[in-house]
């Protein structure tokens, strides 16, 4: 549960509204990639916050000033919000003549009637969402309640500091490609609705813990979430290998070949970073010099 909360970036959630003081202030962790004299950088994110985090570090703008590209996992300031709706509708519906009644085990339907009922929302509007856009719906509430959007995740400003200053900006994957990954949780809908409602009352401090992590650059702590969200149980596998490991491998890939050309400056979420099959240890394996500026 806690790796999509942090996975989805075209939605945006997280943490709790007395967290954040400026950003500025922080000092998330930033890594510089070398290989054959060219310099890189690998900054790890969270998607969305308050108005409290409006700046980016200035280790973070430097690296950015000093990168020919900038790398994403989604460009999305590159299609209009027409264009996200459209994409995100198709993959969100489910095909005439299924409901999100018949996809999910009687107790988590019940279970998501009986949180959108006291949210005053009726379920008949997910009538034919699929249960992953449902579980999205209700995380997006929640953190509604607490003053949260993406309009101020790390991952805009990124963005817009770097159109700012006409950086060419290339995404890891198309917006279509996410939401494919997050389709494929669909083998294990009752698995991953249980795990949201079990994680439901505590998701307040497991994020104030999580995000004050990440303020401090605290590797170790990041790394307890990253076990803590792909555990030994079988849907935490299976959506370490959807959500991460697959998309990680595939990444590398590009990032090879792109690090070989020019400096570049690489913004992904904090949880791709750390663990034998995280960014970090698969850029050193490929013979990439990896090293924590801060």
């Amino acid at each position: 549960m806690f790796s999509l909360l942090l996975r989805v970036c075209f939605i945006g959630f997280v943490f709790t509204f007395l967290l954040f003081s400026q950003l500025v202030n922080a000092n998330p962790a930033l890594f510089q990639i070398e290989k054959n004299a060219i310099k890189s950088y690998l900054f790890g994110t969270v998607h969305v916050g308050t108005t409290d985090m409006n700046q980016l570090s200035q280790d973070v703008l430097q690296a950015i000033d000093s990168s020919e590209l900038v790398v994403v996992e989604v460009n999305l300031e590159a299609l209009s919000q027409r264009k996200i709706q459209e994409i995100s509708s198709s993959y969100m519906i489910l095909p005439n003549g299924s409901t999100l009644a018949n996809m999910v085990s009687s107790n988590n339907y019940q279970q998501l009637k009986n949180y959108f009922s006291k949210a005053g929302i009726d379920i008949s509007h997910f009538h034919q969402h699929r249960p992953w856009a449902v579980m999205v719906t209700l995380l997006q509430l929640e953190y509604q309640k607490l003053g949260f959007s993406e309009q101020f995740g790390i991952d805009k400003q990124v963005l817009a500091y770097s159109k700012n200053l006409n950086k060419r900006v290339v995404g890891l994957e198309t917006l279509q490609q996410q939401l494919t990954m997050l389709s494929a949780l669909e083998q294990q809908n009752n698995a991953m609705l249980e795990e949201t409602f079990k994680h439901l009352n505590d998701i307040d401090f497991y994020f104030v813990d999580l995000v004050n992590a990440w303020k401090k650059g605290d590797m170790n702590k990041l790394s307890q979430y990253y076990k803590l969200s792909f555990d030994d149980s079988e849907y935490g596998k299976f959506s370490e290998q959807v959500m991460l490991i697959n998309r990680n491998k595939q990444w590398l890939e590009t990032l090879t070949e792109l690090l070989t050309k020019q400096p570049t400056f690489i913004a992904v979420g904090a949880l791709h970073l750390p663990e034998q099959y995280g960014l970090i240890n698969l850029l050193q394996q490929a013979g990439f010099k990896v090293t924590k500026i801060n």
